[in-house]
């Protein structure tokens, strides 16, 4: 059985996509956030990050996968697999990321694509006291002050850390996380869920990506 084959199979496609070298498209793949960015690397997260959650770097979970036959699994399968090698819950951060990485490697799965739908994600650092970031998403009279096309119902909401919210009524939803960087600056993180197709995610993600810049700007 030829080896690392997922993984070859995304470094020659950055390869035609960028011009780079098999090193350096490598390299870029491997880092994680900096290279998603530049080239919509379909990995979750970069393989210092994985290795240091696992034990295990991308190369290698792509070919434990590949030898097991990953591949002509359905998801759920795939990321019980995972779950019991590193001994926790199939629905585990750890087990889902993996699980993704590779069904996207292998063509299963397009980035930005779920079990239920496909998924838009944004996040800012905002110079601001993490209760004060999570008021102005969560109280509705405060983010009418940023959001002007606020579609938003919340559900539920935990303060500081959380909050769901139904999206203009449908069947989409909105999370929402908040955690503290240090004692000036927190972190906002949001996905928007269960959207129909690629096109949508993608309108989605810029939309809120230039939300939460009005909220960055309005804070600070």
């Amino acid at each position: 059985m030829t080896r690392r084959r997922s993984f070859k199979r995304l470094v020659r496609a950055r390869m035609q996509k960028t011009g780079e070298s098999y090193a350096a498209a490598r390299a870029m793949l491997l880092a994680g956030d900096e290279a998603r960015a530049s080239a919509d690397v379909p990995l979750v997260t970069s393989d210092e990050a994985i290795r240091e959650r696992t034990g295990r770097g991308w190369e290698d979970w792509f070919d434990q996968l590949d030898d097991w036959g990953a591949a002509e699994r359905p998801h759920r399968e795939i990321a019980r697999r995972v779950a019991t090698e590193l001994g926790i819950d199939p629905l585990a951060w750890n087990a889902q990321a993996i699980a993704v990485s590779y069904e996207r490697a292998r063509g299963l799965r397009t980035v930005g694509e779920r079990a239920d739908g496909f998924a838009a994600s944004a996040s800012r650092t905002v110079a601001v006291p993490v209760e004060r970031l999570f008021d102005s998403f969560v109280d509705g009279r405060r983010r009418r002050r940023w959001l002007s096309e606020d579609r938003l119902s919340e559900r539920t909401a935990t303060r500081p850390k959380s909050a769901r919210f139904d999206w203009d009524g449908g069947e989409t939803r909105v999370h929402v996380t908040f955690a503290v960087k240090d004692e000036a600056k927190s972190t906002i993180a949001l996905e928007h869920l269960r959207l129909p197709d690629g096109d949508e995610a993608e309108r989605m993600k810029s939309f809120w990506r230039r939300a939460l810049g009005e909220l960055k700007s309005a804070l600070e």
